[in-house]
C-alpha cells in the first residue's frame, strides 16, 4: 500500500520509465485537465523565453512526454525536438505527430485539385505545418546534440526526477551536472532556457540551481503563486548573460491583469492587518471576593489597607 506522499510524487515509485507506461501515457495525454495545465505552464514559460517576435526558434523540449508541449510550441510557430525516457510517451506523441502530417498531406491533395494554376499548386504543395522531431533518451546521461544547435530550450515538469536516485549508479548531483554542461553546450550563446519543475523540498531547488550555476548559467528560479498550494509554480530561467536576473513570479490577480492589458502587473495588498482584540483576563473581581483576600492577607501577619466605602470601586478612567 502506498502512501499519501509517495502517491502524490511519482518521482518516490521508481523509474519514469516505468510509470509513464501505456496506460499512464493514454490517460496522460486524454485528461482534459492535464492538457489545460500543461498548456497554461507551457505558455508561460516560452512567455520567459522572451523569443523574437516575428521569427521561428529551433527549440529542445526536454522530457517531452506526449508532446503536449510541442503541440504549444508548433501553433506559436516554433520547430521542436523533443527527448524523453518514455517510450510509452514517445509512441503517443509520434503518433499526434503522424496524425498532423496526414492530415496536412491530405489538405494539401485536396488544394492541388481545386487549382487551376499551376504557379499556386506548387506554392501549396510546400506549405507544411512545423511539427516536432522525437528522441528515446535519458537526460540524466547528458543531452546527445551537437554544440550551439538550439535557440532555447523549455522542459516541462521533468527537472525534479533528477533529483531521485534509483541505483546506486545514479547520483543525482552528477547527473544534474551532466545535465546542465550539455545543456550549456547544445545551446546557441544569446539563447535562453526555462525548466518548470516541482520540487519536493526547498533543498531540491537549491541543488538544482546550484548546479546549473556551476557550469556557467546565470538566471534564477521563479515562483508563480508563491502563496497557492495548487497554482504554485517553480521554473528555472537560464541564461549566458552573466547579469541576467530572473523576472519576478506572478502573484494573485496578476494573470488575469497580464491577458487583459498585455503588461504583467503583480498584485499587492495594501490593506493593513487588523489586530486582534486582547483578550480580557477571566474572572471578575468582585467586592467579596476582594474583601477575602485581604482578610486573607491579614491572617498571614502581611500589612493590608484597611476597608472603606472606596475599595473594589471601579475607577472611572485610567491614570
Amino acid at each position: 500500500i502506498h502512501s499519501k506522499k509517495s502517491m502524490s510524487r511519482p518521482e518516490l515509485t521508481g523509474h519514469a520509465s516505468l510509470f509513464y507506461n501505456a496506460k499512464e501515457a493514454r490517460k496522460y495525454d486524454s485528461s482534459s485537465r492535464m492538457i489545460g495545465v500543461q498548456r497554461e505552464i507551457t505558455d508561460r514559460a516560452i512567455e520567459l523565453l522572451r523569443l523574437p517576435d516575428g521569427k521561428p526558434s529551433f527549440i529542445l523540449d526536454v522530457g517531452c512526454g506526449s508532446g503536449l508541449s510541442g503541440q504549444v510550441l508548433e501553433e506559436k510557430g516554433h520547430v521542436w525536438v523533443g527527448c524523453d525516457v518514455s517510450r510509452d510517451m514517445l509512441d503517443v506523441a509520434n503518433e499526434r505527430i503522424e496524425r498532423l502530417r496526414e492530415n496536412t498531406s491530405d489538405n494539401s491533395g485536396n488544394d492541388k485539385e481545386m487549382m487551376n494554376d499551376s504557379d499556386d499548386e506548387e506554392e501549396n504543395s510546400g506549405t507544411m505545418i512545423s511539427t516536432g522531431d522525437l528522441m528515446h533518451h535519458d537526460m540524466g546521461t547528458g543531452l546527445p546534440f551537437r554544440p550551439a544547435s538550439f535557440d532555447a530550450c523549455i522542459s516541462i515538469s521533468a527537472l525534479q526526477w533528477l533529483c531521485y536516485s534509483n541505483s546506486k549508479s545514479q547520483i543525482p548531483k552528477r547527473r544534474l551536472t551532466r545535465f546542465f554542461s550539455s545543456l550549456y553546450q547544445v545551446l546557441r550563446r544569446g539563447g535562453r532556457a526555462v525548466l518548470q519543475f516541482y520540487p519536493e523540498t526547498s533543498e531540491q531547488a537549491i541543488l538544482i540551481s546550484e548546479c546549473a550555476a556551476k557550469v556557467g548559467f546565470a538566471g534564477g528560479v521563479v515562483v508563480d503563486y508563491p502563496n497557492s498550494t495548487k497554482a504554485k509554480k517553480h521554473y528555472l530561467v537560464l541564461s549566458f548573460d552573466r547579469a541576467y536576473k530572473a523576472p519576478e513570479g506572478l502573484t494573485d490577480g496578476s494573470l488575469l491583469a497580464q491577458t487583459q492589458t498585455g503588461v504583467r502587473v503583480d498584485a499587492k495588498n495594501n490593506s493593513k492587518k487588523k489586530r486582534p482584540p486582547k483578550k480580557k483576563k477571566g474572572g471578575v473581581k468582585t467586592k467579596e471576593w476582594i474583601v477575602h483576600k485581604k482578610e486573607v492577607q491579614r491572617k498571614k501577619g502581611k500589612d493590608t489597607r484597611p476597608d472603606t466605602k472606596y475599595t473594589a470601586r471601579k475607577r472611572p478612567t485610567k491614570f
